[in-house]
């Protein structure tokens, strides 16, 4: 596991074990707020001596940016602390979640310690501004990735925890493609220091802008690279040659896992547009 500072008080942690997901640390007057957990369990226990060892507090609250496994699967380890969600993030953690978690301890054990947490204060419409000690954060909604995406933003150090609405290559199998486009384009001019990606490597001041227009970029060229293949012959082998690069992503990031992200990307689409052109 990875460790980085990035102001006085923000530290963001990357995992060795799965996908470089991140999760995030905020030391408060009043004590910790983590922003998601670490996929496996050991890498979050870590995560929570550092905190209470080094850092000489206790977490008082836990913010589930979406149900997904990889950022939730933790939450159990910190015991007291109040978990702040989407009300849908409660609603998905209660069904896929808790079936989710089944499958994980079957078929590891490494998973057997872990526990399902339901969040105790939920949002739903409008933004959530939370103030604890000396800190204030705003949390939205941004669909997409998953419906119960959202992000936060810990406003004194205009530090953004974007999750999976950044991440190397917007993937929204679980989510919707139409609402990410809506979400991404709603983090323009933000004046962010720096932006957590839920996997991969913190975006500086200088580069957000253009990760977010390179994201957009992806997702507007792979449409139209769909639309294209659909009305081929073969639409079939025309979706299986959408490259990766061609739309503007490299295939390189998060050690080539992107490539798989991208063509379950393309099946989903083209499925979605499918259904589009028999509505009409």
């Amino acid at each position: 596991m990875q460790r980085e500072r990035v102001a006085d008080d923000i530290y963001v942690f990357t995992s060795d074990l799965y996908a470089q997901v991140t999760a995030g640390v905020v030391i408060t007057s009043e004590g910790a707020v983590v922003i998601d957990t670490l996929a496996y369990p050991e890498e979050t226990l870590a995560m929570k001596r550092f905190i209470e060892s080094r850092l000489g507090t206790t977490v008082r609250y836990i913010i589930n940016t979406h149900y997904h496994a990889d950022h939730s699967t933790g939450t159990c380890f910190f015991k007291g602390a109040r978990v702040v969600a989407h009300a849908q993030c409660r609603d998905l953690l209660t069904t896929r979640g808790r079936t989710g978690l089944e499958r994980a301890k079957a078929a590891s054990n490494d998973f057997r310690d872990v526990e399902l947490v339901l969040p105790d204060i939920v949002f739903d419409g409008g933004p959530l501004h939370l103030h604890i000690g000396n800190k204030s954060f705003q949390l939205w909604a941004t669909p997409g990735h998953s419906q119960d995406s959202i992000v936060c933003l810990v406003k004194e150090d205009r530090v953004l925890f974007a999750a999976d609405t950044l991440m190397p290559i917007p993937y929204f199998v679980d989510g919707s493609y139409d609402d990410f486009l809506v979400s991404l384009n709603g983090l323009r001019n933000g004046n962010f220091e720096n932006v957590v990606q839920g996997h991969g490597e913190i975006i500086l001041r200088g580069e957000v802008e253009e990760k977010i227009e390179t994201d957009v970029d992806y997702l507007v060229n792979l449409r139209n690279a769909v639309d294209a293949a659909l009305a081929t012959r073969s639409p079939e082998r025309a979706l299986e040659a959408i490259d990766i690069e061609k739309c503007g992503k490299s295939r390189i990031l998060l050690n080539g896992m992107v490539e798989q992200l991208h063509r379950q990307n393309v099946l989903s689409l083209a499925s979605q547009r499918r259904r589009e052109l028999v509505e009409l």
